[in-house]
Parts: structure tokens; C-alpha cells; sequence
């Protein structure tokens, strides 16, 4: 498996600066001098002959031991973070990776679906496996801000008694040679695999949401009803969001060409040019009777309905007979 990915940068100045310098390195450190290194050590003072001693420890330098990098290894990137895309899940990072607390055993076993998943699509190699878990092959990486080809193998387990999921970074490769990994990068290479099971749940759980809704909007109750003035309209029982976004689709089918939309104020301007007699007799009803022209639909939000009405090119509502004969080809419409 092969994955690509990059940090953006957000102000111009980073991007000028980044532009300028093409190799890993200058992704990875700071731009300016490591002069500091040369510093010379700290020396004891000594006092002038004749002067006295003075004690102020207001600019004391506390002596202990620091740990950390220094110079060309200090990596500058932002760390990485995990993507909160899953509702009620809490997360925990240390030294070893990273473990999700998901809020349900049902999302636990959603989550090992879309990792089993994940790595079925990738073509991911698995050394060993077990109903808790999963232990990968090699994982290959291809990220500019690397100047090595960089691999890891993971170890992802579940533990259905407290509804925890955890991805563990074990093994680390550089250029193909087996390394010790630092502390950064085993960090940072074991967020990066989660986020990446995090997206594909979350763009499983939208499919999945999408197709609920079309189904949803299979069976929408078609209606005619009136407006605040008296005004007769289409009410269809559905909420506004579900039907702005299957809308046009339907339109689509029924002779419709979507030329704008503006969702905030509930306009669809579309081109209408009508079918032949075979669509009508296989939809099943009678031809609307509209005649191929623009027209303007109005999608107005009623709570859990919404109410549909259509003006001509000339910004005047359609009469009621034919608002009449539009309601029973959108109601089946939708049913296909």
C-alpha cells in the first residue's frame, strides 16, 4: 500500500519560503542558520581583585540535563492530529500509537469492517491475524517532506470490553533497511494511519447516509396545498435538505436541464424540454403540461416538508392547473 499525502502550509509566507528550496530538508527544518551549536560553554564568574561578591538568582540557569533534539534535527513540521470524524469517539496518543474509545460496541465492529476493508482494497499484506487482531506487512509511504523511502508495520487490535481500538506502529524502514524509529515519527506515522480509517469510515458512513436518503425520497408523498396567501403549490413531504439534494436528479429525468442553484434561497433555474409519448407511457402518467421554456422552481423549507412552486421566464407564477398536472409526475418521479 501506497499512500501520498501533504502538510499544507497556511500563510504565503511559508508557501514563498517552501518554493524556494526544493529538498526534504528544507521541509523539515528551520530555514535559518544552526550557528548556536558553536556556542561556547558557560564559564564560572570571576570576580575582579578588590570587589565584592554579589548573590541575585533572579538570572540563574537551573543545571539539569535537557532532553531533545538540536539543530538539523529538530523537526519543524506541525504535528499531525487525529481527525475527529467519528461522533462520541474519545482518543488517546503515546509513545507507542494511538487508541479510539468508540461509543458503542456496534461502532467498534464498524470501525474493524472498514479496517478489514481498508486493507482488502490496498492489497495491505497481513503476517498475522486473529478476531482482535490484525498484524500488517509492510506499509510504504511516499511524502515529500521524507528524503528516504519510509515503511512501517502495524499492529491493530480491538478489545470489545471497553469498546477500544488501537493502532500500534512496531516496525520502521528506511530506504529498506530495518531502523529504530524516533519517537516523532513513530507519532506521527501512527496518526497518519488512523486518520486514514478514520476517512474511510467516514466516507462509508456518507454513502451509506445518501443511499438511506435516496431510498428515503423513494416513497415521498406528492401533494397540492396552499401557502400563507392561499396561493395554491407542491408540498412534498420530506425535509427541505433531503429534497434539495435529490431535486435535481429527479428534474434531470423528467425533461429538465439544472442551469443554477442557489440553496440559500431556494432557487433551482432550469431549461425544460419535454419527452417523447414512450417516457410518459413507461413513467406511467399523463405529460405535464408545460411547454419548453425556462422556468424557475422555488424550494421553500416546512420543517419535515417542502413546499415546491414554479414560475415562467417572465418571473410569473404557473397557473394551478398545471402546478395540477406536475404534482403527480413528480410524486412518481421520485418513486422510480
Amino acid at each position: 500500500m501506497n499512500y501520498k499525502y501533504r502538510l499544507a502550509l497556511a500563510a504565503v509566507v511559508a508557501t514563498s519560503i517552501t518554493a524556494c528550496s526544493s529538498g526534504a530538508d528544507s521541509r523539515r527544518q528551520a530555514a535559518q542558520d544552526f550557528n548556536y551549536l558553536n556556542t561556547p560553554s558557560l564559564e564560572s564568574w570571576t570576580l575582579p581583585a578588590g570587589a565584592q561578591p554579589f548573590s541575585n538568582t533572579d538570572y540563574t540557569i537551573p543545571q539539569r540535563v535537557y532532553q531533545g533534539e538540536v539543530g538539523t534535527k529538530v523537526d519543524i513540521r506541525p504535528p499531525l492530529q487525529v481527525l475527529e470524524l467519528i461522533p462520541g469517539v474519545t482518543f488517546a496518543i503515546d509513545q507507542q500509537g494511538v487508541t479510539l474509545f468508540m461509543p458503542s460496541s456496534n461502532e467498534l465492529m464498524k470501525i474493524w469492517r472498514v479496517t478489514q476493508q481498508l486493507i482488502t482494497d490496498n492489497k495491505v499484506g497481513i503476517v498475522k491475524q486473529s478476531a482482535d487482531r490484525i498484524d500488517t506487512d509492510w506499509v510504504s509511504w511516499t511524502n515529500d517532506d521524507e528524503d528516504t523511502k519510509i515503511s512501517s508495520r502495524y499492529t491493530i487490535e480491538k478489545s470489545p470490553n471497553i469498546n477500544s481500538y488501537r493502532i500500534t506502529l512496531t516496525d520502521w524502514r528506511e530506504d529498506g533497511k530495518v531502523k529504530p524509529v524516533s519517537v516523532d515519527n513513530k507519532r506521527r506515522y501512527s496518526i497518519l494511519m488512523t486518520n486514514l480509517v478514520m476517512a474511510k469510515y467516514d466516507n462509508m458512513a456518507r454513502e451509506q447516509a445518501r443511499i438511506a436518503a435516496a431510498e428515503q425520497l423513494k416513497n415521498v408523498p406528492i401533494m397540492m396545498g396552499t401557502d400563507r396567501s392561499g396561493l395554491p403549490i407542491i408540498i412534498a413531504r420530506a425535509p427541505y435538505d433531503d429534497m434539495w439534494e435529490r431535486l435535481p436528479i429527479m428534474l434531470q429525468k423528467l425533461g429538465f436541464t439544472v442551469e443554477d442553484r442557489n440553496r440559500s434561497q431556494g432557487l433551482i433555474d432550469v431549461k425544460y424540454r419535454q419527452p417523447d409519448d414512450a417516457f410518459w407511457t413507461k413513467l406511467g402518467t399523463k405529460p405535464m403540461n408545460l411547454t419548453n421554456d425556462k422556468y424557475r422552481i422555488l424550494v421553500g423549507d416546512l420543517g419535515n416538508r417542502t413546499s415546491l412552486n414554479i414560475t415562467d421566464n417572465e418571473g410569473k407564477p404557473v397557473t394551478e392547473s398545471v402546478l395540477d398536472s406536475i404534482a403527480p409526475v413528480f410524486g412518481a418521479a421520485f418513486a422510480k
